[in-house]
């Protein structure tokens, strides 16, 4: 749900370009000059983006399409074995391609015919409620970058991979799109910051890391697990598997940068979504 820092202003340079991202040491990008460089070309393009109009393709190169395939031929089968019924309706109704990065004004012609979400570009870091609030307006914020070709399978941040290996297929399922944009819809009556943190984690231990049920298997619903192949081989062993309680979620902190050490599940996906409805009508 957030992305990596943009800098505050033109004082660092990557190559002598405008460093806009800010990548830590740990980053396997870190000292690499062109990646950087690609990184703060892309940001370049989110942030003179104009709202409403067409999205702006990136061009790929053949490497990011590699990474691309590479982290899909992981991906294909675990969620075959692992992901939802809902999201699995939903990638049929997208069909994202296997062998290249799709643009996101292609996927908006997609979705157009499945409702009315959309995705727009951002450049990096948003607030929690910024990122929640266009969830209500049916749009929904993607980064274009993608993973450092060194780790295929390992992002510290969003990128590409996660919003349309993750996120896009449930904007093509009704059942998804209405619990996204509850959500939403909370936010934007939301009058203090506290109340947006509580939301925020209700979203982040469903519509990102949330459980399910299914004829009596645990099947992952939400995005980051779905789009990562660690979280996805060992979402039914390693964490903490708790049922799902909506007040316990809203309140539990998590870490963003690192495997989830707790996830929710809850005995069906229409549970988790009435949990989440029942929780936010008190909350309002």
């Amino acid at each position: 749900m957030s992305q990596v820092p943009i800098a505050p202003g033109p004082d660092s340079h990557a190559g002598g370009e405008e460093e806009l991202v800010i990548l830590t040491a740990e980053h396997p990008g870190f000292l690499d000059v062109e990646y950087r460089q690609r990184r703060n070309r892309i940001a370049r393009t989110a942030l003179d983006y104009v709202a409403g109009s067409a999205v702006p393709d990136v061009e790929y190169t053949e490497s990011e399409h590699g990474v691309w395939r590479e982290v899909w031929k992981h991906l294909r089968e675990l969620h075959v074995r692992h992901a939802c019924r809902e999201y699995l309706e939903g990638a049929e109704n997208v069909r994202l391609p296997s062998d290249r990065i799709p643009q996101l004004e292609e996927i908006n012609r997609t979705l157009a015919a499945h409702g009315r979400f959309r995705l727009a570009p951002v450049a990096g870091l948003v607030s929690g409620r910024m990122f929640l609030s266009y969830l209500a307006r049916h749009t929904f914020l993607s980064t274009q970058y993608i993973r450092h070709h060194s780790v295929p399978l390992y992002t510290p941040e969003p990128d590409v991979v996660h919003e349309l290996v993750g996120h896009v297929p449930t904007f093509a399922h009704p059942a998804f799109v209405e619990t996204t944009v509850i959500l939403g819809e909370a936010a934007v009556r939301a009058h203090d910051e506290a109340t947006i943190a509580q939301i925020a984690r209700l979203y982040w231990y469903t519509l990102e890391f949330g459980v399910v049920e299914e004829r009596g298997a645990l099947k992952a619903a939400g995005a980051g697990l779905l789009s990562s192949f660690g979280e996805l081989g060992r979402f039914r062993t390693a964490p903490e598997l708790v049922p799902f309680d909506a007040e316990v979620a809203a309140k539990t902190p998590y870490d963003p940068t690192d495997y989830q050490a707790k996830l929710f599940v809850s005995p069906s996906f229409e549970a988790m979504t009435s949990g989440i409805v029942r929780y936010l009508e008190r909350l309002a």
